[in-house]
């Protein structure tokens, strides 16, 4: 059994310091391969917010790390550096790769940058992105798990969130899920949900986290993280909503079990 955690929208500059140690203990307790962290990891870019996520991030237990920007950590008051050097904050702490993917026996995450220097809150998703994305998709291995990853979500089961979709998410979920996409993970909106794509018997799934530390919770949605675990011989995973009330531990909440498709099979695109 694989397990992977993945934590989103921390917003460091907002953080509660008691939902930032809860995390780090759930991290030693779950000793996860993969930490992945889907973007907006400080609230307004500035140094010392990056250098509290690098900190606390860099303290939770995991043997390989995932870690993309949000909108979030662009500078928005700073026209010069967001125009200069967009993204000079996020790599002093996080290194270079803005994209970066991570592959072992078992795992396929890839990720995608979302985010661009012109854009103030919505993401987009260019056809080279699609195209690459699908590429390395097509070259997993049956064992391995695929996932995608990007910041803004690329489904949303709300009305009211449609104007939050990652700009172009129509081609991407279709070229992705052809290619054998099995989770798209995200964030952005601080809503936790899992859901199915299509309504075939084994599609791709559609995960978004919550924020993890955050003030910024929405009423209905309390501090959060997801846990996955897969079984790559059975191609089965189970996603488990953590939830953390304020000056408590992270719990296990809401879980879903995935059937995930058989590796060998080919699909057409779903219609989106």
């Amino acid at each position: 059994m694989t397990t992977l955690l993945h934590v989103s929208d921390t917003h460091f500059g907002t953080e509660r310091p008691a939902a930032v140690a809860a995390l780090q203990r759930l991290s030693e307790r779950l000793d996860p391969e993969l930490l992945i962290v889907s973007g907006d990891l400080t609230q307004r870019a500035r140094g010392r917010q990056f250098r509290a996520a690098a900190q606390a991030l860099g303290a939770l237990r995991a043997r390989h790390r995932l870690v993309i920007p949000g909108n979030h950590d662009i500078p928005l008051f700073n026209l010069v550096a967001r125009l200069a050097n967009p993204y000079g904050g996020f790599r002093r702490a996080f290194g270079a790769a803005l994209a970066p993917r991570v592959e072992t026996a078992e795992l396929l995450a890839l990720s995608v940058r979302t985010t661009r220097r012109w854009r103030h809150v919505n993401g987009t998703v260019s056809t080279r992105q699609i195209d690459e994305v699908a590429r390395r998709l097509g070259g997993a291995t049956p064992r391995q798990l695929r996932i995608v990853v990007t910041h803004q979500p690329v489904h949303v089961p709300r009305v009211e969130e449609h104007h939050n979709l990652l700009r172009n998410h129509r081609a991407a979920l279709s070229a992705w899920s052809a290619a054998g996409a099995d989770l798209i993970l995200g964030g952005h909106i601080h809503l936790p949900y899992v859901l199915p794509l299509t309504p075939e018997p084994h599609p791709t799934w559609i995960v978004q986290a919550g924020t993890a530390v955050s003030t910024r919770v929405r009423h209905d949605a309390p501090n959060s993280v997801n846990v996955l675990r897969y079984d790559a011989a059975l191609r089965r995973c189970r996603v488990e909503r953590w939830d953390c009330a304020p000056g408590s531990e992270f719990e296990p909440g809401a879980v879903t079990e995935i059937r995930l498709r058989d590796a060998a099979r080919q699909r057409d695109p779903p219609s989106l």
